[in-house]
């Protein structure tokens, strides 16, 4: 009897720290792009709200706004919006395609990178291709 309560005391405390480092990324993450958007030019509050942000992201890429709306609505359009939005950060702050792609497949990595880079903002027109 004791062992199942130690048992469940264990999962509860796995699931606590597993809470703790998820909420320490989530907020790193914001703090990077916080940091992304003032380099910008933008308010950095923008990055906690969370469709605002998105309508922001495409204003400093130069990209239409409605593409919120195929990324909300349109399944497979979505991930490749979310490409295209990688690709572009890439650009508009000089970066090459390589690093387009480590935004891509290892963003946890690469938007701290850019968020902590001394990196400048190039705008909108650096991005369209």
């Amino acid at each position: 009897m004791n062992s199942d309560y130690a048992i469940n005391a264990g999962i509860i405390l796995l699931i606590f720290f597993v809470w703790i480092f998820a909420l320490a990324v989530i907020a790193f993450y914001i703090i990077s792009m916080w940091k992304i958007f003032v380099k910008a030019g933008k308010p950095g509050w923008a990055a906690l709200i969370p469709v605002y942000s998105t309508l922001i992201e495409l204003e400093i890429l130069g990209r239409p706004w409605w593409f919120v709306l195929l990324m909300i609505f349109v399944p497979i359009a979505n991930l490749v919006i979310s490409i295209i939005i990688m690709l572009d950060f890439a650009r508009v702050f000089g970066k090459s395609v390589a690093f387009a792609l480590g935004l891509i497949f290892l963003s946890a990595v690469f938007i701290p990178i850019l968020a902590f880079s001394d990196d400048k903002y190039l705008g909108p027109d650096a991005a369209q291709i």
